[in-house]
């Protein structure tokens, strides 16, 4: 697979405009994690109530992204991303002029902040309908290295609140968003083979399909890993060893970008060798990473080390279920990328709301990592369980030119 076949295979144009939609959406999607240990102070919250503040935009966008999937295929992917980017920026808009004074208007802005975590059900389709079966994990893997917009908030909004507040913040993101949406509307296209509308019928039948819900428990581990450590982390440097907001921040975005990066990788090396084969061995280490964390290591930059090779895990592990998900839903692949997608984002919630209730209730957040390396175990068992009927069926030679 040559990289001038793949340039030739697509528009790069609209990849780009993906590309920064998606990476803009989710550095605001998971705003209130690096935000989290400035805001908690001044709202005086609860271990619980910081876990589910920066769970709350992780579970909206989960549900949003079955909406978002809906409008893509009523008004194909270009208008539905821009109307999602418009929504985001009046929210922040408002929080901004208005402030957050209390916990439950947080919780409202996470609500709307949703709408940005919604992103991945247009951007996806909008690059993925341009490129034929043999370049679809590269092309979802670029697109959804958006990802490392969650790096990107972590990296700089804490600083950001240290200088100016981090009622500023809300402001400030607003300038990168507003380029990023004329850009956005410039050059992004929809591709000319955008399926036609489907009825609801057509969507719930989809839902009667067991491989739907493997795919969706799947993405619940690797993308809900993914998320909710991206939303969490910046608290627990915070709280497990004592770091301020900013270096938090900075150990935070480390992860994030690490795990953000790899995934066109996870994406390519799935077209290389099968998606199945390469979710394999992501589970497998994700769990074996998530139980080492569990145990506290015994200073911060162990745990760093750590939580780098767990996110690396779960990052190619995102890029290989996409280059299944394709493969297997090509004619569905918008209402199956916000289905899926909604499951990893409530794996996400879980994840993060789980990390807030465990500290709270025990005093420790092993309880919380422990269970999460468990679905990884159960994901890579269920893996095992239909691959060979994935190969021998809709994965066959004879039907795809992809790696199952």
């Amino acid at each position: 697979m040559s990289k001038s076949s793949f340039l030739k295979a697509g528009h790069t144009p609209t990849l780009l405009a993906a590309f920064l939609y998606f990476d803009l959406a989710f550095m605001v999607w998971v705003l209130l994690g690096p935000l989290g240990v400035q805001i908690a102070a001044d709202l005086q919250l609860t271990h619980a109530q910081k876990g589910m503040m920066v769970a709350t935009p992780i579970l909206s966008g989960a549900l949003l992204r079955v909406v978002m999937g809906l409008l893509v295929d009523q008004l194909k992917p270009k208008m539905a991303g821009a109307i999602g980017q418009v929504i985001v920026i009046a929210a922040l808009f408002v929080a901004w002029q208005v402030g957050i004074h209390t916990y439950e208007q947080a919780l409202i802005l996470g609500v709307f902040l949703g709408v940005a975590g919604a992103s991945f059900a247009a951007a996806l389709p909008l690059a993925s309908r341009w490129y034929p079966a043999e370049h679809q994990g590269t092309a979802m893997g670029i697109a959804g290295a958006g990802n490392s917009g969650t790096a990107l908030a972590a990296l700089i909004a804490p600083s950001l609140a240290v200088a100016y507040g981090w009622t500023n913040v809300f402001g400030l993101a607003l300038i990168p968003l507003t380029i990023v949406f004329i850009i956005y509307l410039l050059i992004a296209k929809n591709a000319p083979e955008c399926p036609a509308p489907k009825s609801l019928g057509e969507y719930v039948a989809v839902l009667k399909d067991k491989d739907a819900w493997w795919f969706m428990f799947f993405y619940s581990v690797t993308f809900g890993g993914f998320v909710g450590l991206a939303s969490s982390l910046t608290i627990y440097f915070n709280t497990q060893y004592g770091l301020d907001a900013k270096t938090a921040g900075f150990f935070t975005a480390a992860c994030v970008f690490a795990g953000s990066m790899v995934r066109p990788i996870g994406g390519n090396i799935a077209d290389r060798i099968g998606g199945v084969k390469s979710l394999t061995v992501m589970y497998l280490l994700a769990a074996v990473f998530l139980t080492i964390v569990s145990f506290g290591p015994a200073s911060a930059w162990t745990a760093l080390g750590v939580f780098v090779l767990a996110m690396l895990s779960l990052g190619m592990g995102n890029g290989a279920v996409f280059q299944l998900v394709p493969q297997r839903f090509r004619k569905e692949i918008g209402v199956m990328t916000g289905m899926v997608g909604m499951a990893g984002g409530i794996g996400g919630f879980y994840l993060a709301s789980s990390l807030g209730y465990s500290k709270q209730v025990t005093g420790s957040y092993q309880t919380g990592f422990l269970i999460f390396a468990a679905l990884a175990v159960i994901a890579l068992i269920g893996l095992t369980g239909v691959k060979s009927r994935w190969r021998t069926t809709w994965g066959a030679s004879h039907l795809t030119a992809a790696k199952i």
